[in-house]
């Protein structure tokens, strides 16, 4: 039995409409006729936060029994999650700790920091995220807020379907990055509750592979810390949770490089005037460079995010 249902998705969406936005969804002439495909794209870089990882936040905090909230929340992230569960911790008067990579996007850091959150910097590659957050929730009281193997969490992310379903009927199938599992599992829950015959494709960077190994194996995979530009989607294993629900669910995990990413992004923001962070780009760069079946016609694409140092924008290169 799967973690979560199209119940608790919806029940998601009735928590957080007070703090998450209803998203847009766009289409570009240009991009169908590179892709080869009538694309949909869900454009959560425009969401509160700059990612939809409000979505998860914010069912996972309101979700919180009051008494647990007033001894605040601790989160593990590489900045989405970390924005996302400052401001939905400040919505509830709750303190947030956050534990973030030494090396995150300095746009992350500050805005996380403008949020309200505390924050401690740890090294990614030789230090334990999720030991130094279980620590600092054990001597605190805090209660920990997983950025994606929960059911909380994942139903808050599987809002993004329901939204997308509703703007564009249409569309035969779903892409979506994958990084621990938790956006792409609650999505695919919906979808498949709504309109089974919906395809769902999960994309990964080529350097961040965990879950297209795992989903090879059947098992799974747990990869060395990842070096990837799409700094959201660097988890060396998926999730306990989302795992199965994406073998159940996912017909197939691509990979794109980091040039198609970047050249994604280059796209994105020269021709559809969007700004979309490496992560949120990985799944149009799979449809932009035709990586999924070709008999995908219409497919709904989620950018999931929008969060990127202008600096890394300068380095860009038009496709």
């Amino acid at each position: 039995m799967l973690s979560i249902s199209l119940d608790d998705i919806e029940r998601a969406a009735e928590r957080t409409r007070g703090i998450a936005h209803r998203t847009p969804v766009m289409t570009s002439r240009t991009f169908d006729e590179r892709a080869g495909c009538t694309a949909v794209l869900k454009c959560e870089n425009l969401q509160r936060s700059g990612s939809f990882k409000i979505r998860g936040a914010t069912n996972f905090i309101y979700s919180i029994p009051a008494d647990d909230a007033r001894r605040g929340v601790v989160a593990y992230s590489s900045g989405n999650h970390a924005q996302a569960v400052a401001i939905a911790a400040a919505a509830v008067g709750a303190p947030a700790t956050i534990v973030m990579p030494e090396d995150s996007p300095r746009s992350k850091m500050e805005a996380t920091r403008g949020y309200g959150a505390r924050i401690v910097t740890y090294n990614r590659l030789t230090e334990d995220r999720e030991a130094i957050g279980r620590g600092i929730a054990q001597e605190s009281g805090a209660t920990l807020v997983p950025p994606y193997d929960h059911a909380w969490t994942m139903a808050g992310q599987g809002t993004v379907a329901l939204e997308l379903l509703d703007q564009a009927r249409e569309i035969d199938a779903l892409v979506a990055p994958i990084g621990g599992g938790g956006l792409i599992s609650g999505c695919a829950v919906a979808l498949k509750a709504l309109q089974p015959g919906i395809r769902v494709f999960g994309v990964e960077p080529a350097d961040a592979n965990d879950t297209y190994l795992s989903f090879q194996a059947g098992e799974r995979v747990a990869i060395p810390a990842p070096q990837t530009s799409a700094d959201g989607l660097r988890a060396t294993t998926p999730g306990e949770l989302t795992f199965p629900v994406i073998r159940q669910h996912v017909e197939a995990v691509v990979l794109v490089s980091e040039e198609e990413i970047r050249a994604t992004m280059a796209f994105l923001l020269t021709r559809m005037k969007i700004v979309v962070e490496p992560s949120g780009a990985v799944s149009a760069a799979a449809v932009l460079f035709r990586k999924l079946p070709a008999d995908v016609r219409r497919p709904g694409i989620i950018l999931s995010g929008g969060n990127v140092d202008l600096e890394f924008l300068q380095t860009l290169r038009v496709l």
